[in-house]
Formats: C-alpha cells, sequence, structure tokens
C-alpha cells in the first residue's frame, strides 16, 4: 500500500481535478484542507505516509521534520519553484522532490484586477450599492498615468502589455534589468529611484530570494507620491510590510493592492486587514481551476511515473 497525502489544499479543490483515480488499487490519497504551523503537528500528520504533496510554499519542508518522517519517500511541490524544502535533507535521506509544470501566469491578470478595484473603487461601490446607497466614490483612470514595475521577467511584461494597451507610461527596473530588454518589452528602463518618486502605480513582480528580500524597502515606499498605490502579487517579503503599513495608515500613499504577505494566512489581527484604502485577497493570484488542473494532475502523473519506474520530474535547489 502506498499511501499519499495532499496538504494545504485550501479550495478543496485537489480531490477533483487531479484525476487520481488513476492511481493503481494500491494507492490511496488523503487530501488535507487545512493549515498546520506547528512542526510537531506536522510531523504527526505527515508520518504515515510515503509521498507528500505540497501546494506550493504553505508548509516548510526542515531538516528536523524531513528526518522525523521514516516513510517519506517522494516529495511534490506543485508549481516548479519552492524555497521552503531544504534538499539537501531530502538528498541525503534518498528523497527525491519533483515538481508540476508552472501553468501560464493568471497572476498578471489578478494584478490588474486589483489595479482597477482600486483605481474603480469597486469594493466601496458594491458595499455601498447592498446597504442601498447609490454612487460614493469618485474613481480615477489608469489612462496616461505612469505605471512602474518592479521586475520586468514574464510576469512583468505580461502586466506592462495591458499598460500599454491602456496608453499607460510604463516604466521599469530592477537589479539586471537593461536598456536593451526593456525597449524589447516597449517600456523604459528608469532608476529604481526615479520609478518609485515617479510612478502612479507601483506593481512587484520579482523572485523572492536572499537578494531581493525587501527589495521595496521603507525609502522606497517614502519616495511614493502621495496619490500613488503599490500592487505586490509576488511575494510578501519583497516588500517592507512594516513601511506599508506605516505609509497606508498615514496617508502617505493612496492605496495598495496585496494579494501575498509576511505571514500567510494572514493573521486575524493584523492591521492590513482593516485599512479601507487597500484590495486584499488571500494568495489567490496564481490559483485558478485551469492553474489547479495542471497542478494537481501533474502530481498525480508523477506518482504514476515514481510508482512505474518511470521518470519524474526532478526539481533543481532555487540558487
Amino acid at each position: 500500500m502506498t499511501r499519499i497525502a495532499v496538504l494545504d489544499d485550501y479550495l478543496k479543490i485537489a480531490p477533483e481535478v487531479g484525476g487520481w483515480d488513476r492511481l493503481p488499487d494500491g494507492a490511496s490519497v488523503d487530501f488535507f484542507h487545512d493549515h498546520l504551523d506547528e512542526e510537531r503537528a506536522i510531523i504527526e500528520r505527515c508520518a504515515p505516509y510515503d509521498v507528500i504533496v505540497l501546494t506550493r510554499e504553505r508548509t516548510t519542508f526542515t531538516r528536523d521534520l524531513i528526518e522525523s518522517l521514516p516513510n517519506l519517500k517522494l516529495l511534490i511541490t506543485v508549481s516548479a519553484r519552492n524555497r521552503k524544502i531544504d534538499f539537501e535533507a531530502c538528498r541525503e535521506r534518498g528523497i527525491p522532490v519533483c515538481h508540476t509544470l508552472q501553468g501560464s501566469g493568471p497572476t498578471s491578470e489578478h494584478t490588474w484586477a486589483l489595479i482597477l478595484a482600486l483605481y474603480k473603487n469597486l469594493l466601496l461601490e458594491d458595499r455601498s450599492m447592498r446597504a442601498g446607497e447609490w454612487g460614493v466614490a469618485i474613481g480615477r483612470e489608469v489612462l496616461g498615468k505612469r505605471l512602474g514595475l518592479v521586475g520586468l521577467g514574464k510576469l512583468g511584461k505580461k502586466v506592462a502589455r495591458v499598460g500599454l494597451a491602456f496608453e499607460m507610461d510604463v516604466v521599469a527596473w530592477s537589479p539586471n534589468l537593461t536598456d536593451e530588454r526593456a525597449a524589447e518589452a516597449g517600456v523604459k528602463r528608469v532608476s529604481k529611484e526615479e520609478l518609485f518618486a515617479t510612478s502612479d502605480i507601483v506593481s512587484v513582480h520579482i523572485v523572492l530570494s536572499d537578494r531581493t528580500r525587501g527589495v521595496v524597502g521603507r525609502d522606497d515606499i517614502a519616495r511614493m507620491k502621495k496619490t500613488a498605490c503599490l500592487i505586490n502579487t509576488s511575494r510578501g517579503p519583497l516588500v517592507d510590510e512594516a513601511a506599508l503599513v506605516d505609509a497606508l495608515r498615514s496617508g502617505a500613499i493612496a492605496g495598495a493592492g496585496l494579494d501575498v504577505y509576511d505571514q500567510e494566512p494572514l493573521p486575524l489581527d493584523h492591521p492590513l486587514r482593516d485599512m479601507p484604502n487597500i484590495v486584499v485577497t488571500p494568495h489567490t493570484g496564481g490559483f485558478t481551476r485551469e492553474t489547479y488542473t495542471l497542478w494537481y494532475g501533474g502530481a498525480c502523473e508523477n506518482v504514476l511515473a515514481w510508482l512505474n519506474g518511470k521518470p519524474i520530474r526532478i526539481l533543481q535547489p532555487p540558487k
């Protein structure tokens, strides 16, 4: 009997889209829809399982945790990146770590949903309509505004294309961005200081690493215009969250659209839950039905390949 656990399936969608009925009779799958923080509780939950499927980076697999799971033989993470796995500990135990395909990048769509929700006061107007009111706020146009992109990779370019279609002035900065690469995307490379000081909307699209953690710092936020908004659909620790909260509280910037946070799930008493000048979503930017089907279907395919002695998608440790 091969026992498989799927962790952190918050939306209870893994049983529906994974195609788990393809597994042989000797394999069983259990789905866990809650999240555990305490390592001892995670160990107790995971100890019986041969295969564990991680939903992105929701649960951290430390060396102590990995060494405390005697039955673990295969670790699968959905998508193609996970910085919360101790790869060296897995290697020493002979546990392969594999991944699924990444998806087409729905996060860029979510970025624009946040931008437009802020600029058009969609949440405020929806709530006021339901309360019997008729028009309580004045929206803004994105036409002619400056969109500043922190990062111009695959997702940043997709966001840029929409901004250009809206006839925005699109600029970008990242540590390694060149004038040529920016021009290829139809945007202008500027200094980090200029981007934060002149942009009406700053949107973060950069990979989290030790080098980029806190790349949007207190000084950067302090440079932003009072009418500007900050959007983050990448990773919470890229932005100095305390500085952002201070700026939003004081009115130093106009608003924010956030899908990611330093701690996830966001604590119930976190100040970002109560601020009127922000739009917040629970890290759902990349989580569409199409993406979940790709992820959990790919996880099942990896299990099948592993059971049949066929090649699996080995995940390389992050640099």
